[in-house]
């Protein structure tokens, strides 16, 4: 082992700086790691995550093949070797080439999900996992696995439910979220829409909840098949206090780190703007829901890029401001 190759088995890294490395938000990081053992990182006295350069180098390979669609569960547990043999594979030239997993589904709600137990039907490249007869017992369940799509059985569907639903999407660790209802108003259904979850009117035959299902599942919209399935607004990948920790950092050779964080904060302050103003007036409440919703995706990317700065910052790619 070289010198350089035991410097860099030594370096250890906190959980915040893999996720500015990696491009893995640091919640997703702690599901991966609970639900798939994508990492095992080692621990302080105080329990302080402490990840590897090689750790830090398979979670980035990680990321990018379930960017290009390859679920979690199938790569989370590859070494370094396997991982750039699959990105360096063929099949991922064209990823509608490759056959793609089955599309896991989980369910809340006793009628449809005993229904779908009962009546099967279900094709091969949709798999029930869980159904879960109410929220509370579905909320309450440790789960162990994250499904691709989740499935809720909602006959009334109301405004003020909607925060409900996101709990259980957030619980679920779920990608897309449909809610199968009766009864409900436009407007609610265009917020529902707006917070990138899709509305399904009962009754609906297996064939077609299968069919939506596969249509929303991670890396079909994004390969063209159904352009206006959107994802909906992505989470923060830098807190407020990660932010200003970037900010207040010494960049002798390059300030566009602390501009970006100027940037990111007024985006989040008027994402925040937009979120409480769809929140509390039904005027204009459309009008809100499509910005906080566009402000997020425009947050996101800028977050993205200034974490290739830093990366580029930290191998020294990045000359001296002029000015």
């Amino acid at each position: 082992m070289t010198a350089h190759d035991r410097q860099l088995d030594e370096q250890r890294f906190r959980i915040g700086s893999v996720s500015q490395l990696t491009g893995v938000p640091a919640e997703t990081l702690r599901v991966w790691e609970r639900r798939y053992a994508v990492a095992s990182p080692a621990r302080t006295p105080s329990g302080v995550r402490l990840y590897s350069a090689e750790d830090v180098a398979r979670l980035t390979l990680i990321k990018r093949l379930v960017d290009r669609g390859d679920a979690i569960g199938s790569v989370a547990r590859l070494d370094l070797g396997q991982l750039r043999g699959r990105l360096q594979g063929p099949d991922l030239l064209d990823p509608m080439a490759s056959v793609r997993p089955p599309c896991r589904v989980m369910v809340v709600g006793a009628a449809l999900g005993e229904r779908l137990r009962l009546e099967g039907g279900l094709p091969e490249e949709v798999v029930l996992e869980r159904a879960f007869d109410t929220a509370t017992s579905f909320l309450a369940d440790p789960l162990t696995l994250c499904p691709d799509v989740l499935v809720v059985e909602q006959p009334t569907l109301h405004l003020d439910q909607l925060d409900d639903l996101r709990r259980l999407q957030m619980h679920a660790g779920a990608a897309r979220t449909v809610v199968v209802y009766v009864f409900s108003s436009s407007t609610t259904l265009s917020r529902l829409e707006a917070l990138g979850m899709s509305a399904r009117r009962a009754p609906l035959t297996t064939a077609e909840l299968a069919r939506c299902c596969l249509s929303l599942q991670p890396g079909v919209a994004a390969a063209g098949l159904d352009p206006e399935l959107g994802y909906g607004p992505p989470p923060r990948r830098y807190s407020d206090s990660e932010l200003i920790e970037i900010a207040a950092a010494s960049h002798t050779r390059c300030e566009c780190p602390r501009h970006l964080v100027d940037l990111i904060q007024a985006l989040a302050a008027f994402e925040r703007y937009g979120a409480e103003c769809e929140s509390r007036s039904s005027d204009n409440a459309l009008l809100h829901a499509a910005l906080y919703r566009s402000t997020a995706h425009a947050r996101a990317i800028l977050e993205n890029t200034l974490a290739r700065t830093l990366s580029l910052l930290a191998g020294g790619a990045c000359g001296q401001d002029k000015d």
